[in-house]
């Protein structure tokens, strides 16, 4: 079997498994069912140790995801990693077999099997093109990540001095240094303030990889544990202290974004600012819509890899921003797909990012909380337009300045890729909302208070102008009011200067006196034969018509 074959094959295995996991997800949640499966391995003394699965809705809803997004990715790296093509679908079968020990089980220690997976095939992934570089990359997040790895190797050594390792024999008895080890080590895996330094370097991997582990799966482990084992978490302590972390996540991604100028790094840091608001709506108790906001983002966050992928590959690897510009002349369905994965990322209506970010708003305006962080909520939130419009307005409507672009053309298997995971970004949150609707609490607001959510919108498009521009400038041009009356009079000026030609050079040319010349002389040109045939035949047909007209 060629290399070729070989990834069709595995593109065709992932997807069947993605679509049998879907329909066990809606299987599961229809009927309120949960599969159990536990083997004893060995007994050691008066320890037992276990491998034990726990099959319900929630984890084949993420194995669905994982197998879906890891089947787009073996099917876009077919054209674009040509070389060591078995190398790197050995190394996503790992990942992949990494991430359902991680999402199936319950037990500490295959837990910390899956988890210590996720972080040496990221590893390997992170060095695949073994430059200095993605080797000082990966030595970064190998060591941050080991952090988490050793701390969950303690808890695990503590269970196993307490009589066993499995966490549903401990329910009603508190470790908290046994709990806080596992926070922190969510908080490693999902770069939680102080551990955030490694998500922006890891880009150094390849795209698809960016869009499979650093976006969508593996930096998403550390809340799905936390969302599994959450009534071990709801400690009020605990979860304060998620809650300041990753508000201040949050927001110090937004800032960070809208200052940087490399495509993958501000894709990361928006990754690294949606995880610290999954992490401050599982704080507020709200489980299931950071769980739902989890799923929707995996998708929208992988579209936008994989079309910063295309682009960049198109452009001789450049990341700086201020190079490209007029993507929407050259590759149409590229940009097409990055600015809808663009606008769910914001919110935007009806899309898959809308129906998450919004039930999480809402309901976090309806419960009693913190007034500082509601506004570093809603700062954060508006960062995340601003940084997407400067995104969207440098990508589509900037200036090409860049001189080293070797091609600029679309794939068929991209473009194919690019519009299955754009439909899904702008369904799959709508799908998800109606099967979900039993769980959700829909809240019901007023008027003034649904006004907030388009506010915010209006002020992160502000704030992308602030980014766009100089801040002197910003201040100078009292908040950009003068620019706001320069633009009125240019707009009325570009109306007026319309109006003026169209009817200068379009419908006076024709009634007008240059209009009647040009129609005198047609008709002297005309001879006197053709005239009167022309005269006959138009007499004919008007009483045609006329009588046609009375008949009638």
């Amino acid at each position: 079997m060629n290399k070729k074959n070989m990834m069709i094959t595995f593109f065709l295995i992932l997807i069947s498994l993605s679509f049998l996991s879907f329909f066990f997800f809606l299987y599961m949640l229809k009927y309120k069912i949960m599969y159990f499966m536990m083997w004893e391995i060995i007994i050691l003394s008066s320890n037992y140790m276990h491998m034990i699965f726990y099959l319900d809705w929630m984890s084949f809803s993420f194995l669905s995801v994982v197998f879906f997004i890891s089947s787009m990715v073996s099917l876009y790296s077919m054209e674009y990693i040509p070389q060591k093509k078995n190398q790197f679908i050995n190394l996503i079968f790992l990942f992949v077999i990494s991430m359902m020990m991680l999402i199936l089980s319950l037990n500490i220690m295959s837990i910390l099997i899956g988890w210590d997976g996720l972080g040496l095939v990221s590893y390997i992934l992170i060095i695949f093109f073994q430059s200095d570089k993605s080797k000082n990359s990966g030595m970064l997040t190998l060591m941050l990540n080991r952090i988490g790895d050793v701390l969950i190797i303690f808890s695990s050594w503590i269970l196993f001095m307490k009589g066993g390792m499995n966490f549903l024999f401990y329910y009603n008895i508190s470790y908290n240094f046994i709990i806080m080890f596992i926070i922190i080590c969510a908080m490693t895996k999902s770069a939680q303030i102080p551990f955030s330094s490694w998500l922006p370097v890891a880009m150094a991997a390849p795209t698809p990889v960016s869009s499979l582990v650093h976006s969508s799966t593996l930096v998403t482990a550390g809340i799905y544990l936390m969302i599994r084992f959450y009534n071990y978490f709801n400690h009020f302590f605990f979860m304060k202290f998620i809650l300041i972390m990753s508000t201040l996540t949050m927001f110090m991604a937004g800032m960070a974004a809208n200052y940087e100028m490399d495509l993958k790094k501000i894709i990361a840091l928006s990754t690294l600012s949606q995880l610290g608001l999954m992490m401050m709506t599982l704080s507020m108790n709200f489980i299931m819509l950071s769980f739902f906001h989890l799923i929707t983002h995996a998708l929208f966050k992988a579209l936008l890899f994989l079309c910063s992928g295309i682009m960049l590959h198109s452009m001789k690897n450049n990341q700086d921003i201020r190079f490209m510009g007029l993507m929407s002349k050259y590759m149409p369905y590229t940009i097409i797909s990055f600015n809808v994965a663009n606008l769910s990322l914001c919110g935007f209506l009806f899309l898959s990012g809308f129906f998450s970010k919004d039930l999480i708003i809402e309901n976090y305006l309806l419960n009693d909380n913190n007034l500082t962080i509601f506004f570093f909520l809603l700062v954060s939130t508006s960062l995340t337009v601003s940084y997407t419009f400067r995104l969207i307005y440098h990508l589509s409507f900037f200036n090409m300045n860049n001189i080293i672009i070797m091609k600029m053309k679309e794939n068929f298997i991209f473009n194919m890729v690019l519009m299955v995971m754009t439909l899904l970004s702008m369904i799959m949150g709508s799908m998800y909302n109606w099967s979900f609707h039993m769980i959700f609490y829909e809240p019901t607001m007023s008027l003034y208070m649904k006004y907030i959510i388009p506010f915010i919108i209006f002020m992160g498009l502000n704030m992308s102008m602030f980014f766009l521009y100089k801040k002197n400038t910003f201040f100078y041009s009292m908040w950009f009011l003068n620019y706001s009356i320069v633009n009125l009079k240019n707009i009325q000026l570009f109306l007026t200067s319309n109006i003026f030609n169209s009817s200068n050079f379009g419908i006076f040319e024709l009634i007008g006196s240059q209009g009647i010349y040009k129609y005198i002389l047609m008709l002297s040109k005309i001879n006197t034969s053709q005239f009167l045939i022309n005269f006959k035949t138009l007499t004919l047909l008007s009483i045609f018509v006329y009588n046609l007209l009375n008949y009638l």
